[in-house]
């Protein structure tokens, strides 16, 4: 069976449901497989992204390890 052909099989069985609790799971199912996987960033999350990578470009960051080294000398001293 083609996908087509799948789907308005699918849509004539639907239609003949009148269990609304049926209707609910199958809702569901369909919400869990459609579910939008985009983040939606605000304006501000946006601009400290932009700022970042340009910070990232200038040079102005620390990596990990260093930044764990840096740490472990902090809490030496205490």
């Amino acid at each position: 069976m083609e996908t087509l052909e799948l789907k308005n099989v699918l849509i004539q069985r639907i239609e003949s449901i009148n269990d609304i609790s049926f209707l609910e799971a199958i809702k569901t199912i369909l919400d869990a497989k459609t579910e939008s996987k985009t983040l939606i960033l605000t304006d501000e999350l946006k601009k400290e992204i932009f700022n970042s990578k340009k910070e990232i470009e200038k040079g102005l960051f620390i990596e990990q390890r260093e930044l764990d080294k840096e740490i472990k000398k902090w809490l030496k001293k205490e």
